[in-house]
């Protein structure tokens, strides 16, 4: 199995522009991840899919592999499109890893890739949930799953509703999932769904995988017990610094 990681970065971040080529103790953000994802046993290439020079030429400097796409793209996942489609080589699959999660674990991108078999469509991970506030967070994406363990529904309010419980007991009462936004598309199946339409759930809860399920794609889930650090802002990341430190 051929597996391609894309790392989409894009330079004019709206709360933190530049943030792929912020110092993380001696590294840059980008090439953090850029090396954690090549730990990973199951990837065969890294690359990384920019819409900027400056983003371009540091990973080139640092020895890393950088393709320019198109500035416009309303989405990382229409920007794996096109740098698969800049790749000599074909791929069964390709993992969209965040450029902002300079912390992503190798185990989280195995486990995601021994999901690939040739007929999953759409994958992704899942983290239990274990604090009761999370699940009222709305910028805590939920997850509930079926037995087969694919997605059934992704939303930021609280899903399952226990009807018959207090808020305060959900937790105790009931396991609940979040998303942790690492993505796998098989190669075919990811040119058909960046020729979709926005559908009336993503743009309801303002979740592009919610497409994917309204169009009748599946997305099979796989839990990780790692949690997703990601940094959104200058103050995302002095608290990492603070952590490193």
């Amino acid at each position: 199995m051929k597996i391609l990681g894309i790392i989409p970065s894009r330079y004019a971040s709206t709360r933190f522009p530049g943030k792929s080529l912020a110092d993380i103790a001696g590294k840059s953000m980008i090439q953090r991840v850029v090396e954690q994802v090549l730990k990973s046993t199951k990837i065969t290439d890294v690359i990384v899919a920019t819409d900027d020079a400056r983003i371009y030429d540091h990973v080139e400097n640092f020895g890393g592999k950088a393709c320019m796409t198109n500035p416009n793209h309303q989405s990382g996942t229409d920007r794996c499109f096109e740098a698969l489609k800049l790749q000599r080589d074909s791929y069964d699959y390709v993992i969209n890893i965040q450029g902002d999660e300079p912390f992503i674990q190798p185990e989280q991108i195995d486990l995601l890739a021994g999901l690939l078999d040739g007929n999953t469509q759409l994958a992704t991970l899942i983290k239990p949930i274990e604090q009761s506030e999370q699940i009222f967070d709305p910028n805590v994406v939920k997850v509930v799953k079926g037995s087969d363990e694919n997605a059934l529904y992704f939303s930021r309010n609280p899903i399952p509703f226990l009807r018959n419980e207090q808020q305060g007991d959900w937790l105790k009462n009931h396991g609940y999932y979040k998303h942790i936004g690492i993505y796998a598309y098989k190669t075919d199946v990811l040119e058909q769904i960046t020729q979709l339409p926005v559908s009336l759930l993503e743009r309801a809860e303002s979740l592009e995988q919610l497409r994917w399920l309204e169009n009748g794609y599946s997305v099979k889930t796989a839990i990780t017990q790692h949690e997703s650090i990601g940094i959104d802002t200058p103050e995302d990341l002095k608290k990492v610094l603070g952590h490193i430190k």
